[in-house]
C-alpha cells in the first residue's frame, strides 16, 4: 500500500494563510460590530428619551379655532418635538384595538376626551424638567388634565448610568477577548515557522531582516481581514436596515467611517503587535528550546 505523498509546501502556507486570515476576519467582524453597537447606544438612549412624552386632556367643549391655537403653542415651545392632535373617535378606537374588546358598544357611549399627544426632545425628560412641564401645560387654555408615565421616567432615569457603565465595561472586556484571540492565532502561525527562524539565525541574518517579512505579512493579514470583516458589515447593517432604520442611527456616513477605520486599524495594529512579540520570542529561544 502507497503512503500518501505530503502535500505540497505551497498548498499548506496557502492554507496556513487562509485560516489565520479568517480567523483574524471573523474576530474583527465583532469589533466592528460591537463598536458600531457602542456608538449607537447615545442614538438609542435619545430615541427611548424622545418617545417619553405628555397626553393633555382637552376641554369637551374646546373649538377648533382654539384647537389650533393650542397646538401651535405648544409647538412653539422648545421642549417639544411634536404634538399630534388625537379626537376621541381615534382615541377609542387605539384603546379598543389594546383592550381587544368593544368598550363602546359594551358602555353606550364614548367616554375618553381629546388630546394632544406630545413628544420631547431627549434633553427635557429627566424627572425636575418632566414636573416643571407638567405644571405649565396645565396652565395652557383649554387644558384639563396632565398625565405622563413617571415610574417609567424614573426607571429609565435611574437606570441609563448603570447600562451606560455596565455597557462599558462588557466593551472592555470584549476588547480584551479580541486582542487575546488575535494574538495567539498570529502566535500559533509565527510558531510554525520557529525552525526557519532559527535557521536564518544560523546563517548571520539579523534580527531586524528575519523580523520584516513575518510583520510585513502579519500586518497584510489584519489589513485584508479588516476589508473582509467591513464587508460583512456593511452586509449586516443594510439586511437590517428596515428592521432597526428607528433605534439605530443609519444616517451618518462619518459613524460608519469611524466604525470601517477602527476595524481596519485595529486589525493592522494588533497583527503587527502580535507578529512582533511573537518573532522576538522565538529569536531569543536556543535550538533546544524550539522543541517544547
Amino acid at each position: 500500500m502507497k503512503n500518501k505523498s505530503p502535500k505540497p509546501v505551497k498548498r499548506r502556507l496557502l492554507n496556513a494563510y487562509v485560516v489565520s486570515t479568517l480567523s483574524i476576519t471573523l474576530v474583527l467582524f465583532l469589533v466592528g460590530l460591537l463598536t458600531f453597537l457602542l456608538f449607537n447606544a447615545r442614538y438609542l438612549n435619545q430615541y427611548i428619551r424622545e418617545n417619553i412624552g405628555f397626553t393633555l386632556v382637552l376641554d369637551e367643549n374646546v373649538r377648533d379655532v382654539d384647537l389650533l391655537q393650542l397646538q401651535k403653542m405648544l409647538t412653539a415651545q422648545p421642549e417639544v418635538k411634536t404634538a399630534t392632535y388625537v379626537d376621541a373617535g381615534e382615541a377609542g378606537k387605539l384603546l379598543r384595538e389594546e383592550l381587544g374588546e368593544d368598550f363602546i358598544s359594551f358602555l353606550g357611549y364614548n367616554p375618553l376626551s381629546a388630546t394632544i399627544d406630545i413628544k420631547l426632545y431627549a434633553g427635557y425628560t429627566h424627572n425636575d424638567s418632566l414636573a416643571n412641564l407638567e405644571t405649565k401645560f396645565l396652565d395652557f387654555p383649554n387644558v384639563e388634565e396632565v398625565y405622563y408615565q413617571r415610574n417609567l421616567v424614573t426607571l429609565i432615569n435611574e437606570n441609563s448610568g448603570k447600562i451606560g457603565f455596565i455597557i462599558g465595561g462588557l466593551a472592555i472586556i470584549m476588547v480584551l477577548i479580541f486582542m487575546a484571540l488575535i494574538n495567539n492565532t498570529i502566535r500559533l502561525s509565527v510558531y510554525s515557522k520557529r525552525f526557519i527562524i532559527n535557521t536564518m539565525q544560523l546563517v548571520g541574518a539579523t534580527r531586524g531582516f528575519i523580523r520584516k517579512p513575518f510583520v510585513s505579512r502579519g500586518v497584510l493579514h489584519g489589513l485584508i481581514g479588516g476589508l473582509i470583516a467591513n464587508g460583512f458589515l456593511i452586509f449586516i447593517i443594510l439586511s437590517y436596515n428596515r428592521q432597526f432604520h428607528e433605534i439605530i442611527n443609519y444616517r451618518l456616513p462619518e459613524l460608519l467611517a469611524a466604525v470601517f477605520g477602527i476595524v481596519v486599524f485595529t486589525g493592522i495594529f494588533l497583527s503587527w503587535l502580535s507578529t512582533t512579540f511573537a518573532v522576538n520570542k522565538f529569536l531569543r529561544l536556543r535550538y533546544d528550546e524550539l522543541f517544547y
